[in-house]
């Protein structure tokens, strides 16, 4: 009895350990996507004041910038200046 209770406890523990890493990554997602979102927008209330061009707020702007960071605007801010267009 003792046996079965120790193997159900782990195959409990287990699972939980599977279900908290999609978990971890979906909220650092969301946490570095909301850091895109603010780099952003910081960057568009400056860009008048350095004659730049603003981006664009969207979800694909905001995902490549809270994933990559400064250079992702950088990226964003290089393909604005090149196709004229984002």
């Amino acid at each position: 009895m003792t046996a079965i209770l120790l193997i159900l406890l782990g195959a409990v523990l287990l699972l939980g350990a599977i279900a908290a890493k999609p978990v971890r990554m979906l909220w650092k997602l969301l946490v570095n996507s909301c850091l895109g979102m603010v780099m952003l927008m910081l960057f568009n209330a400056l860009a008048g004041t350095f004659h730049l061009v603003p981006l664009p707020v969207n979800l694909v702007n905001v995902l490549l910038t809270g994933l990559l960071g400064v250079p992702g605007l950088i990226l964003l801010l290089c393909l604005q200046v090149l196709t004229g267009r984002l």
